[in-house]
């Protein structure tokens, strides 16, 4: 297996869910269910990919608090080598909440931490017993965004294949930086707002075509609708796997864990996004982003049982 290095934020969610209406400024309402679990896009991934048997060690910074606790303890608990955590007395580890139902969910983030995280950080001591860097959260990562381009060329030089998920700008600037990022990265891993957002194209294939850069393999979650990328400009569809929804919360972000479990271990691109939206599915089935991530037996089990329609494109991809 593969060693893989996490570059990113870590903060724990408060999960409020299954709520009757949204909450309006002035308005109270209740909801169903709370739990806290560890949140953040980069800890999600990283936990996925643990849970189907990588060697990943996470690469964050955190306040000496609570919450820093709480998220060393779940990343220790899940076997992540944790080392490579700045513990930071002068700012306080961020939090999300995730006002969440079984369809979507709204996010409210207090950056904290998060915001501090630098290249400087990442040592090319610390890059050199990885095989793969992944970094999520791009817009959130304020103190890492400026120079993240250099530290994926780093990574490359160092013979590391990279991965990245920028996530959402909640400035809805969507800065043309990424733009120069992607000419170091491997894989990228927007949905389709952030796709669209990015390119101007509301039709995932086209903003597909229009991220191509002649090095980037770009693949956009579609939610509902499953998965799409392109090889050799022609479109690759994988539908979403039907399950009952508990909690969307970081589903992208286990789709992203399937994909680059299968990724690195050079299964055909269709593959690839089988096994992604497989893990995607099947966190959906527990609350918060974490607590029903697949191992790999239950992950077999899953796509044992699951009737596997062709994309659209009707290719076989072998």
């Amino acid at each position: 297996m593969p060693r893989i290095l996490v570059v990113g934020e870590l903060n724990p969610d408060f999960v409020l869910q299954g709520y009757s209406a949204f909450p309006a400024p002035g308005k109270e309402v209740l909801v169903d269910n709370f739990s806290m679990t560890l949140g953040s896009a980069s800890a999600i991934c990283a936990m996925g990919l643990a849970r189907l048997g990588h060697q990943v060690a996470f690469l964050s910074r955190i306040g000496k608090d609570l919450w820093g606790d709480f998220c060393l303890e779940v990343l220790s608990s899940a076997g992540l080598d944790v080392s490579r955590i700045i513990r930071d007395p002068d700012v306080k580890t961020g939090i999300t909440v995730s006002i969440s139902s079984s369809t979507d969910r709204a996010l409210v983030t207090f950056l904290g931490s998060t915001a501090t995280l630098s290249e400087n950080d990442v040592t090319d001591e610390a890059l050199r017993t990885f095989h793969h860097l992944h970094v999520s959260s791009y817009y959130l990562q304020r103190g890492l965004r400026p120079n993240c381009r250099r530290l994926f060329a780093r990574a490359h030089q160092l013979g590391l294949t990279t991965s990245l998920d920028p996530g959402y700008d909640p400035s809805e600037t969507w800065g043309v930086d990424l733009h120069e990022v992607l000419d170091e990265i491997d894989l990228f891993f927007p949905n389709e707002v952030e796709a669209s957002a990015l390119t101007g194209c509301e039709n995932p294939a086209q903003a597909l075509e229009a991220l191509q850069n002649g090095r980037t393999l770009t693949v956009v979650k579609l939610g509902a609708q499953g998965s799409m990328t392109m090889r050799a400009r022609e479109v690759i569809h994988f539908p979403a796997f039907p399950v009952d929804l508990v909690d969307t919360t970081g589903a992208g972000d286990s789709f992203n864990a399937g994909f680059l479990h299968a990724w690195l271990l050079a299964s055909p691109l269709r593959e690839c996004l089988r096994i992604g939206a497989a893990c995607g599915a099947l966190s959906t089935q527990g609350s918060g982003g974490t607590s029903a991530q697949p191992d790999l037996a239950v992950l077999q089990r899953f796509l044992a049982q699951q009737h596997e329609g062709l994309p659209s494109t009707h290719r076989d991809n072998k």
